[in-house]
């Protein structure tokens, strides 16, 4: 009797210790996925930032294709196809997100964006026109801004435009693109405002200050505005405005500045040098 019981204890508490391993077992298995997915996530977060763009695209195609319905790797793709500007794979990876269960608003905004830069403005539309009034973004409004442009709303444009500036603190680049409108228009006193605006906030972007120029060339202004540059900056902005002066009718200003521009460059300005020398007949 007394051997009966011990072997009954004995085989109770061999199954409890199993049970007891199996559950630390599955705890640690547990422990180890939520490690695996943090680094998972980290590793994602570096690949869509700071990795090399072909690396990324490497990257997420591998583990996109290991985990096909795990959205977040999808978008990581589409993303990573973006920074690589391979606009074309970027806008089927998109269309792949938004199709999937879990999809959001804000990937419809990327898909539009990824549209827009692979030259399909009227399907950007379309799947602009399916998101809702009350999804408020900056890169939402910058992309119904640059589409009513096209299609020269002008009212509209401008509305999206000035709501998009108000939602972000870095509209450097919409101020341009609302200045180069402007610009496109004849506006060209609120194009140099937009402009000027726009160096304000970024004094580095150069593509604002050489349209800055253009909108001063085209209301005959030819003085160089105080602006942030360098040597180099100074000498382009030059003969920006010269061959604008040249366009406007008014060649000696023109010949004056394309001189200055090939003094004022650091290096041989071969391009200056040309145009010098093209209106010379040399």
């Amino acid at each position: 009797m007394r051997r009966t019981i011990l072997v009954t204890l004995c085989l109770g508490s061999a199954m409890a210790l199993s049970a007891c391993q199996k559950a630390a077992d599955s705890e640690v298995d547990r422990a180890i996925q939520s490690v695996n997915a943090i680094d998972d996530n980290n590793l994602s977060d570096v690949m869509l930032t700071v990795a090399d763009p072909n690396e990324a695209v490497a990257y997420f195609k591998r583990t996109s294709a290991q985990s096909p319905d795990r959205i977040d790797l999808q978008r990581g793709l589409a993303g990573s196809l973006v920074r690589a500007k391979q606009y074309t794979e970027a806008s089927a990876a998109w269309s792949k997100v938004v199709g999937m269960p879990g999809s959001t608003t804000a990937d419809k905004v990327e898909y539009a964006d990824a549209l827009v830069r692979a030259g399909k403005w009227e399907k950007a539309e379309q799947v602009l026109d399916t998101i809702a009034p009350t999804h408020e973004t900056f890169k939402r409004y910058k992309l119904e801004a640059m589409i009513a442009d096209g299609n020269k709303e002008w009212k509209k444009a401008d509305s999206f435009y000035e709501t998009a500036v108000g939602l972000t603190t870095k509209p450097a680049s919409v101020l341009n693109n609302w200045g180069y409108s402007k610009l496109s228009r004849g506006d060209f006193r609120e194009a140099e405002r937009l402009f000027g605006e726009a160096i304000q906030y970024d004094p580095k972007l150069y593509t604002a200050k050489n349209n800055l120029i253009l909108a001063r060339g085209a209301q005959r202004n030819y003085q160089m505005p105080i602006l942030d540059m360098t040597q180099t900056e100074r000498a382009q902005l030059m003969h920006t405005l010269a061959l604008t002066a040249i366009k406007h009718g008014d060649v000696s200003m023109g010949k004056s500045l394309l001189q200055d521009a090939i003094d004022t460059h650091p290096q041989h300005f071969e391009a200056a040098v040309h145009s010098l020398n093209a209106l010379k007949g040399v």
